[in-house]
């Protein structure tokens, strides 16, 4: 049986967050699946090495429009699959499975309006295997990086985000630092990438930053052994974050200007959260709260995490 699974989002978050459902499916059916994604989400780096998903389809910008409906029609339609399951409630996307000759189409009711992608990921899943799949997600790498000093604490610092109202400052993270630094002896990573060179350049410029590692010329891939040797994630909400969390690493994620009912709330057990003063599980898109951060419960949380 060859399956297909669809996930059209841009984010190697949501990427991260679908993965229970993508792994229900595979193990259903007895049979990795293929994963139809656009490139942003990462999801070669991610799922390289997941004995779940077989094959990366990537859903780029030659396949929009009427053109690439055709083109992508007709690359699915050479696969042969039999089943097909959508993470949207897309139109577009039933009716390209059904043009590509695939049979049993599951999908989210094209009537679904503001859905929580967790919540609704997890009840199309359950309908199909038939039981509870935990909303915890795992990423699956062979082996982790094993040559980090014990005596130190490792932590990750996310500085970065997919916008600018979801960023903590970086004077913050650094503050931060030497806080910490008092209390334990730690080495520090910098989650961020080659767009957040002037982040990166004034954290290590800092009097903390002087050994710390920076992700800017890494591949995900590469950062995905690393993140699995840190002690402890600190940081915004980013894909880093939800990454970390999914590598079973401890994290400690800042919503600022993102729904934490939807992305702060999947794995109580390994994520815990800092909202701006005066929300309570109430930050959602346009809360614009990254100036109400309390600098001191972030220091608190934090050394609760580590110590």
């Amino acid at each position: 049986m060859k399956i297909l699974t669809i996930n059209q989002r841009f984010g190697m978050g949501d990427m991260v967050i679908l993965l229970p459902y993508i792994h229900a499916i595979s193990k259903k059916f007895n049979t990795p699946v293929s994963l139809l994604a656009k490139e942003s989400s990462r999801a070669s780096d991610l799922l390289s090495e997941d004995e779940h998903v077989n094959e990366i389809i990537k859903l780029d910008k030659e396949k929009d429009g009427l053109g690439g409906f055709l083109k992508l029609s007709k690359e699915l339609k050479k696969r042969n699959f039999d089943k097909v399951f959508i993470f949207n409630n897309s139109l577009r996307y039933n009716l390209v499975s059904r043009f590509s000759g695939i049979k049993s189409i599951y999908q989210y009711p094209f009537s679904l309006r503001k859905n929580n992608m967790v919540l609704t990921a997890k009840a199309f899943t359950e309908n199909i295997v038939g039981q509870n799949v935990s909303t915890e997600p795992t990423l699956i790498i062979k082996k982790s990086s094993n040559n980090s000093d014990k005596k130190y604490k490792h932590i990750l610092f996310g500085v970065s985000a997919s916008g600018p109202t979801k960023i903590w400052g970086i004077e913050n993270y650094i503050k931060l630092a030497k806080e910490i630094s008092k209390k334990i002896e730690c080495k520090f990573y910098i989650a961020a990438g080659p767009n957040d060179i002037n982040l990166i350049k004034k954290f290590k410029e800092s009097d903390v930053g002087k050994d710390c590692v920076s992700f800017e010329k890494l591949s995900i891939k590469e950062t995905l052994p690393i993140i699995k040797n840190c002690d402890c994630y600190i940081g915004n909400d980013t894909g880093f974050g939800h990454i970390s969390v999914a590598l079973k690493i401890k994290s400690l994620v800042i919503f600022m200007d993102t729904p934490i009912k939807v992305y702060g709330r999947y794995a109580p057990s390994l994520m815990s959260t800092v909202e701006p003063e005066g929300e309570n599980e109430s930050t959602v898109h346009n809360t614009l709260g990254k100036k109400s951060i309390s600098f001191n419960e972030v220091l608190e949380k934090t050394i609760n995490l580590i110590l």
